[in-house]
């Protein structure tokens, strides 16, 4: 991992964004802190940094807005987004990686863990070899443009959906399990959660339309794309 990478932290508690901010410091990150959305929207705006650790519960707008400003704005989408939130229950991890979290952190949490966690999803990130252009069928998928067509028509999926979507056509009658999905869509596994995975596969097949049959499922494993 690259020295000096961009961390902006979003927290209102000024004792957590101080532990934040010196956890990821002493490991040779830049960071700068923000306690309010409206603070956070002009610094990405202005300069998007590496990665973002954003709250949820802030002062003057939900930290979910911030993450859905960030993955619906093309030249933000591929930013990085922990949510680090004393919002713990099950809906609300779920919404927010169906909103494109790369990782959901609850409190009160490890600094180094926190860290550790941080480092695996921008290496997860900056890792990928994909093709820049993957057709599979019907479904053509621009990797860094971002975008999918079906048939020429351009298909708007959300940063999981596309991400799910790219892992099951990179192996067309390869069988992965919810587990394995978790692991390599969300970057690790996610004890507890499977079921977003069928969430996620439903909403992306009806987005598919009919192309949406060619993702299979699998009873009692988990889907795979078809063989064509």
């Amino acid at each position: 991992m690259e020295p000096g990478l961009r961390v902006l932290i979003v927290e209102d508690e000024p004792d957590v964004a101080e532990l934040e901010r010196r956890a990821f410091e002493k490991e040779g990150f830049r960071v700068e802190t923000v306690e309010r959305a409206s603070l956070a929207l002009e610094r990405l705006e202005r300069r998007p940094p590496d990665l973002v650790i954003l709250d949820l519960m802030l002062p003057d707008l939900d930290g979910l807005e911030v993450l859905k400003f960030l993955r619906f704005r093309k030249e933000l989408t591929r930013v990085p987004v922990i949510v680090v939130s004393a919002r713990g229950e099950e809906v609300d991890r779920v919404l927010g990686f169906e909103l494109g979290a790369d990782d959901y952190v609850v409190k009160p949490f490890s600094p180094r863990e926190l860290v550790l966690r941080a480092r695996a999803v921008l290496k997860r990130l900056r890792s990928r070899e994909e093709p820049a252009v993957v057709r599979y069928g019907p479904i053509v998928l621009y990797e860094e443009e971002f975008r999918v067509e079906v048939e020429g028509r351009e298909v708007k999926l959300t940063p999981m959906e596309f991400r799910l979507l790219a892992t099951l056509i990179s192996s067309p009658g390869r069988v992965f399990s919810r587990e394995v999905l978790l692991d390599k869509v969300w970057g690790y596994q996610y004890e507890g959660y499977a079921r977003t995975v069928d969430t996620h596969i439903k909403r992306l097949r009806k987005k598919l339309g009919p192309a949406g049959e060619l993702i299979e499922t699998v009873w009692g494993v988990g889907y795979r794309a078809r063989v064509l």
